[in-house]
Formats: structure tokens, C-alpha cells, sequence
């Protein structure tokens, strides 16, 4: 059995410690499977494996066929994001930017028993939302309503977990101290 890792969300730099967050976590995943943020909005995946792994698919000799496998438009346009990855620093800003996000969320969350746990890393931020701190009895409801009182003030976000009582913050890139 291998590790797989996933960064449909959390991958390019959003969470301010390297292209990959599993640089945080001391492990090397046997397969990295990379799909939206590659193409900013661009359809476009990737699947990056061990030199190892590699060479047991072609041992294996499958047939593996891809209509838009390799295309000049994809490739130029996951080159580009790339390179505004780089130029524009936004692997340090997502950690800049996301440090101070907690920060606030933190003191917010002095403020709101609401407010179970605050937690996350660079871009990618959850609140938790409860009845009791004590309990940690999950509030849906509340989770809920902050959500709609954010859209309404045209903030997107989602509620997640088991009991929807989670609120994930996870802005653009290019979000800056001054948002």
C-alpha cells in the first residue's frame, strides 16, 4: 500500500510553507494527484509519482490513453500559473496573509463562545462553531448562519464536517493584507 495525496485545494502554495503541504507532515506520498488550481480556472490534472511507481505501471505495459494529454494550451497556461506563483510571491503572501487571518480569528474567537476552534494554516482556514466549549457540541445552525450573513456580504465560503458546524475560509491567492 502507498500514500496518495490529493491537492485539489491545498496545493500551489496555498498554505504558505512550500508548493505542498505534505512538505509539513515529514512524509513523501508515492502518488500526488493535482487538478484545479494547475489551470487558475483552466481544466486541467496531473499526476506526479516516485520513479518507482513509474516503473511498475510500465512494467505492468496498461493501456493508458488520454484525449487532451499534453496539450501546447494547457501546457502554456500551467506554465503560467507557475510562473505568477513565482513572480508575484504568493506562496510567502499566502503565509503572511494567513498568519494574520488566525491572528484575527483568534481574537474573534476570544470574543464568540460560538467559536469552538480556530485552526488552519497559511490560506486555508477553518472555524469551528459550537453551543458549549466545554461540550464541543457541534452548531450547525449558527455555522449556517454566518454562512449566509457572509454571502450576503459577498464573501464566499463553506460549511464542512460530519455535523456542517465547520466554516472553511480559503481565499485567493493573490488575497492581501489590505482584503
Amino acid at each position: 500500500s502507498g500514500i496518495n495525496a490529493e491537492y485539489g485545494q491545498v496545493g500551489f502554495g496555498r498554505c504558505g510553507t512550500g508548493m505542498w503541504v505534505f512538505e509539513t507532515q515529514g512524509v513523501i506520498p508515492d502518488i500526488v494527484t493535482i487538478g484545479k488550481p494547475m489551470g487558475n480556472g483552466h481544466p486541467m490534472a496531473a499526476v506526479i509519482t516516485r520513479r518507482e511507481v513509474a516503473d511498475r505501471f510500465h512494467a505492468n505495459r496498461p493501456e493508458y490513453f488520454n484525449t487532451y494529454g499534453g496539450n501546447n494550451v494547457s501546457m502554456a497556461v500551467g506554465l503560467a500559473v507557475l510562473d505568477v506563483i513565482e513572480s508575484e510571491g504568493l506562496i510567502e503572501n499566502a503565509r503572511e496573509v494567513g498568519d494574520l487571518m488566525l491572528e484575527q480569528l483568534k481574537l474573534l474567537q476570544e470574543k464568540h463562545t460560538v467559536m469552538g476552534d480556530v485552526r488552519g494554516i497559511g490560506l486555508f482556514l477553518g472555524i469551528e462553531f459550537v453551543k458549549c466549549r466545554s461540550t464541543r457540541e457541534p452548531d450547525e445552525a449558527t455555522a449556517v448562519a454566518v454562512k449566509k450573513e457572509m454571502y450576503r456580504n459577498r464573501i464566499i465560503v463553506s460549511t464542512e464536517g460530519k455535523h456542517n458546524n465547520i466554516i472553511k475560509l480559503k481565499p485567493p491567492m493573490v488575497f492581501d493584507k489590505g482584503n
